[in-house]
């Protein structure tokens, strides 16, 4: 059964939704995405209740008058809509942003997080890293230029140039940046949450020793798989596992996605109480 409620926080409209049964699993989009993203990297059928809480300026949710966006401050919604559902330890997981939000949450709430989930990681421990450069770009057109003119610009600009012969599905999505119907008004999120970082040290994270799940994959700038594999390094109690590139075979790379995370969730969590953990 899937439900879904609208939060209230301060003067932002949460969307959070809910489906399933059994431990919790709190899993994030990443920037610019919704709860549909989650859904297409995770199993039909998954014995695990998944809540995802749509961030603010993301799928049904609304943007609020808080400023600057950060990723502390969508992990802290993240936190009061777990607490709203009555939910206390859960995995926590994530696709690119919503990688650094759960990275964020197990340092911040290591008492509630009992396992990671990263999936394709797009930030290690460096604020405003390089890989994100161009979306804080497209975050300055949008913020200067018509919707039209600024697209264009990029199309034209020397990150667009690279993407298209190392990562055309970056650059596929980054364009579609500029055809959001709330582009201008989403032109705050992106260039915030692409100048921030995840709160979390290097050695931060080799204190977590909690069971985690990386996955990274090439032809991915965005993404760049060294980030995935330099967090695998990090966290002390890590698979990592590099899975088809998404730009390259887009069914193989979800297909490949949902079938390690079946088998992460069954091997390290299945047959364990929190109690165990």
């Amino acid at each position: 059964m899937k439900t879904h409620i609208t939060f209230r926080r301060d003067d932002t409209d949460l969307t959070v939704h809910d489906c399933g049964t059994g431990n919790a699993l709190v899993f994030q989009h990443g920037l610019g995405g919704s709860e549909a993203q989650v859904a297409q990297v995770l199993p039909q059928g998954l014995d695990w209740r998944r809540i995802t809480t749509e961030c603010r300026g993301h799928g049904s949710s609304t943007l609020g008058t808080r400023r600057p966006f950060s990723i502390a401050m969508f992990a802290a919604d993240v936190v009061a809509a777990a607490d709203e559902k009555g939910i206390g330890r859960f995995v926590a997981g994530g696709i690119s942003m919503g990688a650094a939000i759960a990275l964020h949450l197990a340092k911040t709430h290591p008492e509630r997080v009992k396992g990671l989930i990263l999936v394709r990681p797009a930030w290690s421990f460096a604020r405003a890293p390089d890989n994100l450069a161009p979306i804080r770009e497209i975050a300055a057109l949008l913020r200067s230029r018509s919707l039209d003119d600024g697209q264009a610009l990029f199309a034209k600009s020397t990150s667009a140039q690279r993407l298209r012969v190392e990562a055309p599905d970056n650059l596929a999505s980054l364009l579609g940046y500029f055809e959001r119907p709330d582009a201008s008004a989403f032109a705050d999120v992106l260039g915030d949450i692409a100048s921030d970082g995840t709160g979390v040290s290097q050695e931060d994270a080799a204190n977590l020793a909690i069971p985690a799940l990386v996955l990274g994959n090439r032809q991915d700038a965005i993404h760049p798989l060294a980030v995935a594999q330099l967090m695998a390094d990090t966290l002390p109690n890590a698979h990592f596992l590099e899975v088809p590139a998404k730009a390259a075979a887009t069914e193989a790379h979800f297909a490949a996605v949902r079938t390690v995370i079946l088998q992460f969730l069954n091997t390290e969590f299945k047959h364990r109480s929190d109690a165990q953990l």
